[in-house]
């Protein structure tokens, strides 16, 4: 049996997929910064199903700074993906390639929370990279 977060991260998995197809539909007809306030609108419409109750402002400060933090990168990215399928790059190339932002998020987590890296990790992250490259070719 999978531990509990393997089923949010399928979901993750699949809402993503379908989310890249939906952004480079959106982005053929609206602005990058269009699609980008209708992502944010479509969080709002999800917020008081997924929304756990606690108050919003409950938490201490530092964490919140964390959470506003990345969100602002996570605006950042969606912004850059959308001008980049808006000014003609392919879905098939340019959303595996900003998939690969996990990447970044296992140097930094080597680098800056001591977490360690096994062997067979490394070779899944050489095989994305290969992905990329032979998408892009």
């Amino acid at each position: 049996m999978h531990q509990p977060w393997f089923w949010y991260a399928i979901i993750a998995l699949v809402a993503w997929g379908i989310a890249g197809l939906l952004q480079k539909l959106a982005t053929n007809h609206v602005s990058a910064e269009s699609a980008l306030m209708w992502l944010a609108v479509g969080f709002l419409v999800l917020m008081p199903w997924m929304y756990p109750g606690r108050a919003i402002l409950g938490y201490a400060p530092r964490n919140l700074c964390w959470a506003l933090l990345g969100g602002a990168f996570n605006a950042l990215g969606s912004w850059a993906l959308f001008a980049a399928l808006k000014r003609g790059g392919k879905a098939s190339i340019v959303v595996p390639l900003t998939s690969l932002y996990p990447m970044i998020v296992v140097i930094a987590a080597l680098v800056l929370l001591h977490e360690s890296l096994s062997g067979l990790q490394l070779v899944g992250i050489l095989c994305g990279l290969g992905a990329v490259f032979l998408l892009s070719a």
